[in-house]
């Protein structure tokens, strides 16, 4: 198997997941609370930066329910009646997960707290005349994920009874998740890969286990049956990663400011990006590495951010 997100190498129980000590704690006392109680999972909230294991947080919920556990995204609701085709098809206590939550249209956010109010759903008569018909939605848990907590309404989020906060991971926590996957998938990687792969993920096991299957395909390539530190290194360096995991569109964001650009919609267009994206996608991981600061609309290199870029354009 070479497949790092293979549903049979991902954890199936909570003492299988690494990191997210707090989470598992709260998580284990809704478990057995609801089975002490014959009732279902409480609704959740789960909040974090992206590709830190929400989804893989919801499966494992899955198992240790033993229920169904129906999975869409939020972006994929295109008409009120994929809403009520979800809540009419599940079962009691099944789980329904909607990834991405804050992409659920507001209309369809509304729709789905009046359901989970009334209990009900309320179809209309449409074209033909009749009266709009109610019918009883299962008693079922509903677990919402989001990167932008506060882009779901209020009214939704308020009805969640509890609000989990993903945090991002310590370099030892994603080499040991690193490690139980490579001994799950059988491959043979040498010591030292795990430890600099995970210090290039950014506190993320979505980064960690891509930069991962990187290294396999590079060791695969050469028809070799060991993952060394060079296939490693090889790999990073095609996917054009500096010494911090610093993406490529992060390193000329970061010489951008450094060549003295401060305005986001220059920095924007200097970098080829969205303004929107450069805001949600690039400057989180600069801001929380303390590579960059931002102020009154300006942005600016701190003193490690300048350090970084003098580093990195040296060895250039």
């Amino acid at each position: 198997m070479n497949d790092v997100n293979h549903e049979n190498v991902r954890p199936t129980s909570l003492r299988h997941l690494v990191g997210m000590t707090k989470i598992r704690e709260q998580v284990q006392i809704a478990i057995d609370s609801s089975f002490a109680d014959g009732t279902k999972f409480p609704s959740t909230l789960l909040v974090s930066e992206p590709g830190l294991g929400k989804s893989e947080l919801v499966s494992v919920i899955k198992h240790e329910m033993a229920v169904e556990l129906h999975h869409i995204i939020g972006s994929s609701v295109g008409h009120i009646s994929d809403l009520n085709g979800l809540l009419l098809g599940a079962g009691d206590k099944d789980i329904i997960y909607i990834n991405e939550a804050d992409s659920l249209k507001p209309e369809y956010q509304v729709a789905l707290y009046l359901a989970l109010d009334r209990g009900k759903v309320v179809l209309s008569g449409g074209k033909s005349g009749k009266s709009p018909q109610s019918i009883p939605i299962p008693d079922v848990t509903i677990i919402l994920d989001s990167n932008f907590e506060f882009s779901i309404l209020p009214a939704l989020r308020d009805r969640m009874k509890q609000v989990l906060y993903v945090p991002f991971y310590s370099e030892d926590e994603l080499a040991e998740i690193l490690r139980r996957r490579v001994r799950a998938l059988g491959w043979t990687v040498q010591d030292e890969v795990l430890p600099y792969l995970a210090s290039l993920s950014k506190g993320t096991p979505r980064q960690a286990l891509r930069l991962l299957s990187a290294s396999y395909r590079v060791s695969r390539s050469g028809e070799e049956k060991v993952v060394t530190l060079g296939h490693a290194q090889r790999a990073v360096g095609l996917e054009g990663l500096d010494e911090k995991g610093l993406t490529i569109p992060e390193q000329s964001y970061l010489r951008a400011l450094a060549d003295g650009v401060s305005r986001l919609g220059v920095i924007s267009s200097r970098i080829a990006m969205p303004t929107s994206t450069v805001q949600r996608v690039v400057e989180p991981y600069l801001i929380r590495s303390g590579l960059i600061s931002k102020d009154e609309g300006r942005r600016e290199l701190t003193a490690a951010g300048r350090e970084h870029v003098a580093r990195t354009r040296g060895e250039s």
